[in-house]
Order: structure tokens, then C-alpha cells, then sequence
């Protein structure tokens, strides 16, 4: 049949990775217990430098945030208390946040930066020029002498 629509089947088993990675419907905040909530990022480069915008509202960043550094992942993770108040109701994450994100070249530690205003986390990344790997000639030079361990 020329021109019609491809029909598109489902697996009657979705992928667990992506079961795990969102709430079951009927059940708002089930998560795994050993799992941390991931946390939404945008990433754009632009004049050598990264920016990474991490959305975490309702963070202290001096308390509640951490980024490392390792070659060329950065990771921020967090931790967002639940509160003591007695609520009717909440729809409101709390637990341990974590997002790794893989920059293509390693990460200058020293120069990284980060603020937190109005619940985004920026991080800037000055990433240093790419080494250029430009082929050079080595002059020899001659000796009257011959080389250490040379045969005669």
C-alpha cells in the first residue's frame, strides 16, 4: 500500500529504565528509596565559555546545594528537607536531587563559578582554547662522536 501510514507499535514492556525514571500514575512522589529526583538543566556555550542552569527551588545554596568537579563532568546535587508543618497536602519533591553533566573538554576547577537567584543555579565554565596539535620538524644535528651503546 504506496503512501499510506506506517503503523507504529508499542512493546507491551516499556523500557524499566524509563518506568523508574518517572512517578506510576496513581501514585504522586513514588520514587524508588535508593533513587535521587533528577534535577531539570539547560547548558549553552558561547565565547568559550559554558553556562549551566540548574532549576532547584526552595534551595539554600549554602546549605542545601553542592557541585563537584571531575575531569570533565560537573555534578550538582542537593537536598531538599521535607517540612515539619502538618500539611493536608502536598505536591512539593523533597529528598536528594543529583545531575551529572559530561562538558567536552576537561573542566578548569579553579575557574568555575556559580550563583543561585529565584530558584536557577547558573554555573559558569571558562573552558581553556583546545590544544592544537600542529606537526612540527625536529632538526638533527650531527656529532663526530658516535652515540652511547652504538655498535661499531
Amino acid at each position: 500500500m504506496a503512501g499510506g501510514k506506517v503503523e507504529r507499535r508499542h512493546s507491551l514492556f516499556p523500557d524499566f529504565d524509563e518506568w523508574f525514571s518517572r512517578e506510576f500514575p496513581g501514585l504522586p512522589g513514588w520514587r524508588p528509596a535508593t533513587s535521587a529526583h533528577s534535577i531539570p538543566v539547560e547548558v549553552t556555550s558561547s565565547g568559550g565559555v559554558y553556562v549551566l542552569r540548574a532549576e532547584l527551588p526552595g534551595m539554600g545554596p549554602d546549605d542545601d546545594i553542592g557541585i563537584t568537579v571531575d575531569d570533565n563532568l560537573i555534578t550538582v546535587s542537593a537536598e531538599h528537607s521535607e517540612t515539619t508543618e502538618d500539611l493536608e497536602h502536598s505536591e512539593f519533591r523533597y529528598g536528594s536531587f543529583r545531575r551529572t553533566v559530561r562538558l567536552p573538554g576537561t573542566i578548569p576547577a579553579d575557574d568555575v563559578e556559580a550563583s543561585y537567584t529565584d530558584g536557577i543555579l547558573t554555573i559558569r565554565v571558562p573552558m581553556p582554547d583546545e590544544e592544537s596539535t600542529s606537526v612540527r620538524t625536529v632538526p638533527v644535528k650531527r656529532t663526530d662522536k658516535p652515540a652511547e651503546g652504538a655498535a661499531s
